[in-house]
C-alpha cells in the first residue's frame, strides 16, 4: 500500500507545499486497485480509487473492511475541522538522520493538511513554544493552506512547552466535534502535557498522538563517552553510551510504555515514530482514525 517515501528525500524538498503534494500524490498512487469482491456490496456504486479523483469521495468505512481505496459515487464524506498543534519548545531541535525533530514535524503536518485539504477539510495549526501560542484558526481553502505552510517553513523551536494560561484559543472552537492531531516529542518536566491532553479529552473531540523520537535516542548509538544536553534546561551529562546503553533502554522502554497506556486509558490514538521512518506510515494511521473517529 505504501510508496515509502524515506525522508530524507522528501525534506530534501525546501518548498513545503511541493514536498506535501510529493508525499499525498506518491502515497495515493500506491493504492491497491483491485475489484471488490464480497457479499451484500453494491458494486455499482463503487469503484476503485484511481489518481487524480477528488479524495472527498473515498468511501473510509469500505477502507476499513477492505484495507483497499474505492469511490462512493453516490456520497461525498462530510467535511469536518482539523486542528494540527505542533510541540515547538527547544527539545524539538534534537537531530538525527540528518535534520531536527521540528523540520520532520513540519513536513508531516504538512502532508496532513494537504490530504485533509483535498478532502474539503478545514485545517487550523497551532504551534506550542516558549510558553505561548500561535493560532491559526481552521479554514478551508488554498490560501489559508498556504498560510499554514508558511507558518510550519518559519518553525523555530526554543523554550518550554506552552503554559496552561494560553490554551483558550485551542477551546475556541465551533462547538462541533473536531480532530486534533498532536504532534510532539512527549517532553515534559511535570505532566504538562498529559494535563493538556486531560483538558482537551473534556471537549469530547476525536484526538491523535504522533510522539516523535530520534533513532538515536531510542538505540544511545554513540560511541565511547559523550555528553548529552537537556535542550530545554541546558544541563548536561557526560556518559559512557556502551555502560550506559542497557539501563537507559530499560527506562526509556518504561517510559515510553507509561505514555502509550496514559493515551489509551484516555481514548486517545497513539503512534509512535521514529525519524527515520517513511511519512506514509504516519498517513496510513491518521486514514486509519480519520474513518473510526468521523
Amino acid at each position: 500500500m505504501s510508496t515509502l517515501l524515506d525522508p530524507k528525500t522528501v525534506i530534501a524538498i525546501k518548498n513545503l507545499q511541493l514536498a506535501a503534494k510529493t508525499v499525498i500524490d506518491g502515497f495515493m498512487s500506491g493504492v491497491n486497485k483491485s475489484t471488490i469482491k464480497g457479499p451484500g456490496m453494491e458494486f455499482s456504486q463503487y469503484r476503485s480509487y484511481q489518481p487524480g479523483d477528488d479524495l472527498r469521495s473515498l468511501d473510509w468505512k469500505m477502507f476499513a473492511r477492505s484495507d483497499r481505496y474505492y469511490i462512493r459515487e453516490s456520497e461525498v464524506e462530510t467535511s469536518i475541522s482539523l486542528r494540527f498543534l505542533v510541540d515547538a519548545s527547544a527539545s524539538m531541535n534534537h537531530e538525527d538522520n540528518g535534520y531536527k525533530k521540528s523540520i520532520y514535524a513540519a513536513y508531516l503536518t504538512a502532508s496532513l493538511a494537504y490530504l485533509a485539504n483535498l478532502q474539503g477539510d478545514a485545517t487550523g495549526l497551532f504551534v506550542l513554544q516558549n510558553g505561548s501560542l500561535f493560532s491559526l484558526m481552521p479554514r478551508q481553502s488554498m490560501q489559508h493552506l498556504n498560510r499554514l505552510f508558511y507558518q510550519l517553513e518559519n518553525l523555530k523551536p526554543e523554550g518550554k512547552f506552552t503554559e496552561a494560561v494560553n490554551y483558550k484559543e485551542i477551546f475556541a472552537g465551533t462547538g462541533k466535534r473536531e480532530l486534533l492531531v498532536f504532534i510532539t516529542d512527549f517532553y515534559e518536566e511535570n505532566g504538562e502535557i498529559l494535563a493538556l491532553l486531560d483538558q482537551l479529552s473534556t471537549l469530547k473531540h476525536e484526538i491523535v498522538v504522533f510522539q516523535l523520537i530520534g533513532k538515536n535516542e531510542l538505540e544511545l548509538d554513540f560511541a565511547g563517552y559523550a555528553t548529552l544536553e537537556d535542550l530545554e534546561t541546558g544541563q548536561t551529562i557526560q556518559v559512557n553510551a556502551a555502560q550506559a546503553k542497557k539501563i537507559y533502554q530499560q527506562k526509556l522502554n518504561e517510559r515510553l510504555a507509561y505514555i502509550k497506556t496514559q493515551l489509551l486509558d484516555r481514548q486517545i490514538f497513539y503512534r509512535l515514530i521514529s525519524m527515520d521512518q517513511p511519512l506514509d506510515l504516519a498517513l496510513r494511521d491518521f486514514l486509519n482514525q480519520r474513518m473510526k473517529g468521523f
